[in-house]
């Protein structure tokens, strides 16, 4: 009678912390990366880098030879130095204005003077004459003071326009804006450049500048899964050129999801300290879209049927068989979550051929492992 009692392969539910994810592809990108031109035209002199060096933030880059500019720096000193020459001899005249208004001032007081004690000793030509000496001498002395005021405007504007040369000047010395790695040389020593203003679409840049330390991976993330996405989110970047995995995070995200393509724009930042990672390498990421820790789990074998007919085959510890109905709920590759029925932990349920068993059929359960082998020993 006992050879009559079929053997089965039983697995145990079990509580397991289960997560669904979707596998995204992409390449990196430098965080930044700019082509690096020139504020003012000029020969370049010298050129300090090349493709592939690591150059630091404020690194000189290159040199440009403009000697217009010098040029420009004189002719500025000079403007200066005879401003101030001229509010010099302004304010001198000022002095001999002031002066001979007093003097004029003094006369045309006496006269007046003598004239008020002594009506008709003082022809009254004469005191108007003196009055005008004096309305002429004060007339005079407030043109000192406005040339005085222009010759320090002219030369407040020759300061300006010496502090704007060599500020022009300083651009002739072509730095890095930030650290990073040469990937492009457009220039060689005597190669004229351009100045690279808006209005000049054909200026040539000096070098391509790339900050490689830190990558960026934009990720076309599907409309069902954006509500998943979380800043600060640490992700598991694969290259499969390097046969290796990084770390990164979530950094930001378009918020916005393209009409397009039904994606939204979610970009992850990976820290490259030792640039092993080269822009343009493709990456993959495995983004959590669902989590579920410790809940009842059972492969996917051992289920039958799907939506409301699933159940599974379980087998009490006397060995008679139990069909019971279940819901299910987190799926994975190899097991699937248990959210309700009458299916216990650590419960054996068949994960082999379940065809002609019935429910309260005595069955000889054999306990094998996930992957289908024997169950390992305690």
């Amino acid at each position: 009678m006992v050879a009559d009692v079929p053997t089965v392969a039983v697995v145990q539910a079990a509580r397991a912390n289960l997560s669904n994810d979707i596998t995204l592809t992409a390449e990196f990108e430098p965080f930044q990366e700019v082509d690096v031109m020139a504020k003012v035209s000029g020969y370049i002199k010298q050129i300090n880098v090349d493709i592939g060096d690591r150059v630091r933030e404020g690194q000189l880059l290159a040199t440009l030879e403009v000697p217009e500019m010098q040029d420009d720096l004189t002719r500025a000193a000079a403007s200066i130095d005879e401003a101030t020459a001229e509010l010099t001899a302004a304010r001198d005249e000022l002095q001999r204005a002031q002066s001979a208004r007093d003097m004029a001032h003094l006369s045309y007081s006496r006269i007046l003077d003598v004239s008020k004690h002594e009506p008709g000793l003082v022809p009254q030509q004469e005191v108007d004459e003196a009055h005008s000496r004096d309305l002429i001498a004060e007339a005079q002395v407030s043109s000192a003071k406005s040339h005085i005021t222009a010759g320090e405007q002219r030369i407040r504007v020759s300061q300006a326009e010496q502090a704007r040369f060599k500020t022009l000047f300083q651009y002739a010395v072509i730095a890095a804006p930030f650290t990073g790695v040469v990937t492009k040389r457009y220039a060689n020593s005597g190669s004229l450049i351009q100045a690279g203003t808006a209005s000049q679409s054909q200026a040539m840049p000096v070098i391509r500048l790339s900050e490689n330390g830190l990558l960026r991976l934009a990720l076309p993330v599907p409309e069902s899964a954006v509500p998943l996405i979380h800043l600060g989110e640490p992700v598991d970047v694969r290259v499969s050129a390097l046969h290796r995995s990084f770390p990164g995070r979530v950094a930001r995200f378009s918020d916005r999801v393209e009409q397009s393509t039904r994606t939204m724009k979610t970009e992850v930042d990976v820290p490259n300290p030792s640039l092993i990672l080269v822009p343009g390498m493709y990456a993959q990421v495995d983004l959590v879209t669902e989590q579920r820790k410790n809940v009842l789990a059972v492969p996917l074998e051992a289920i039958e049927g799907s939506g409301s007919s699933a159940r599974v085959f379980a087998v009490q510890p006397s060995g008679i068989v139990r069909i019971v109905p279940v819901r299910l709920g987190v799926e994975t590759s190899q097991q699937i979550e248990i959210l309700s029925g009458d299916l216990m932990d650590g419960e054996n349920v068949v994960v082999g051929s379940r065809a002609g068993l019935k429910d309260g059929e005595r069955v000889q359960p054999k306990v094998i492992g996930l992957g289908g082998g024997p169950a390992p020993k305690s």
